[in-house]
C-alpha cells in the first residue's frame, strides 16, 4: 500500500511535458532543414510535372522540340508511333512494334502524360500520380532494353522511385495544393485519392 502512495506520489510530483506549439498543425520548432526539405521536394515534384507537361504539348502541338509540328498529334500524327515502332529494341521489342501508332495507345499515353503532368505541377492526386506516373516510367523503361548507358538502371526507375517518395512525403503540401485537396470531402472519404 505504501509503494502504492509513493508512486502515485512522485507521478503527481512530475511536471507535466510541454506542449508543442503548433501552427496549421504543424509544430512550430519545424526546424530550418526540414523547411528547406519539403521545398527541395517541392521543386522536384514540379519540374518532374513540367518533364510530363511538356512531353503532351509538344506531342500535341508539334512544338519543334522533340516532335516536328508536321507530326503533331492534332495533325493527325501518332504520338507512340515513332519511338515505338523505331526506338524500341530488346525482349520487348515486338509487343511495342504491335501498339505503336495505335489509337487507344495514343489515347492512353497522351491522357497520362497531361494527368500526371498536371497533378505533379498543382500538388493534387500525388498518390495516383505517383502509381500512374512510376507505371509509364517502367513501361518506357522497357522498351529499350537495356539501357544505353547501364545494364540495367536509366532515369526511368529512378524517377518512378522518386515518384513514390514524393507521394509518401507528401510533396504537394508545399508550394502546391495538396493540402486543399485533402479537405475536399471525396478525397477525405477516398483517401488513395490524397
Amino acid at each position: 500500500m505504501t509503494a502504492t502512495i509513493e508512486r502515485n506520489t512522485a507521478r503527481a510530483a512530475t511536471p507535466a511535458a510541454p506542449t508543442e506549439a503548433r501552427v496549421n498543425g504543424t509544430p512550430a520548432t519545424r526546424t530550418g532543414r526540414e523547411r528547406a526539405t519539403r521545398y527541395v521536394f517541392a521543386g522536384i515534384r514540379i519540374a518532374l510535372g513540367w518533364t510530363f507537361l511538356w512531353a503532351f504539348l509538344d506531342k500535341t502541338f508539334g512544338l519543334g522540340h522533340g516532335t516536328e509540328a508536321k507530326n503533331a498529334w492534332i495533325d493527325g500524327g501518332s504520338p507512340t508511333r515513332g519511338f515505338l515502332a523505331f526506338g524500341a529494341e530488346g525482349p520487348f521489342q515486338g509487343v511495342y512494334h504491335g501498339i505503336a501508332g495505335a489509337a487507344w495507345a495514343d489515347w492512353l499515353f497522351m491522357t497520362g502524360l497531361l494527368g500526371i503532368g498536371l497533378a505533379l505541377l498543382l500538388g493534387i492526386g500525388m498518390r495516383i500520380a505517383a502509381v500512374a506516373g512510376g507505371l509509364l516510367y517502367v513501361l518506357m523503361w522497357t522498351v529499350v532494353l537495356p539501357p544505353e548507358n547501364n545494364p540495367f538502371l536509366d532515369e526511368h526507375l529512378i524517377n518512378a522511385a522518386l515518384l513514390a517518395g514524393l507521394a509518401l512525403v507528401a510533396a504537394g503540401d508545399t508550394l502546391g495544393f495538396g493540402r486543399v485537396w485533402a479537405k475536399l470531402p471525396l478525397v477525405r472519404r477516398l483517401r488513395w485519392l490524397r
